[in-house]
């Protein structure tokens, strides 16, 4: 049997059958799920050692799901009108944007520096599976 579909039903059938779909499946494989909704932060500490208590405080507080240590981190910066270049270790943070406030006051709170850095981004893209990963570690902003 042969049915007629003027163009009026195509484009019905695209925009509730394949046009949804679609979306689904491109969002699903590229991992564009809630961007924005989790940030990775980045903290420089002066040792691997001071990085771990940070580390660990912010996983145990739920502030983050992952924190890696990057060892031997050259900086270059000026502080108090001179330039100064010193081995440091960067903290890579996984957590909720939400909760980069949150993150931000306990690393100020646990930190040695008089200003420490705390710089966030958005994850814009990501393993779809990972980013729910995170989601379900780090509970939402109480």
């Amino acid at each position: 049997m042969l049915i007629a579909f003027n163009k009026k039903h195509l484009i019905t059938i695209y925009l509730t059958v394949l046009r949804p779909y679609l979306i689904f499946a491109n969002n699903m494989s590229s991992g564009i799920v809630d961007a924005d909704k989790y940030s990775v932060a980045y903290v420089t500490v002066p040792s691997t050692d001071v990085g771990k208590t940070i580390g660990h405080g912010l996983v145990k507080n739920k502030l983050a799901a992952c924190v890696n240590i990057i060892p031997q981190v050259t900086s270059i910066y000026e502080w108090k009108n001179e330039i100064n270049e010193d081995s440091e270790a960067l903290l890579m943070i996984k957590t909720r944007t939400s909760l980069v406030d949150q993150l931000t006051e306990f690393v100020r709170s646990n930190h040695p520096y008089e200003v420490c850095e705390v710089i966030s981004l958005p994850i814009q893209n990501g393993n779809p599976p990972y980013l729910k990963w995170i989601g379900d570690t780090v509970p939402e902003k109480q």
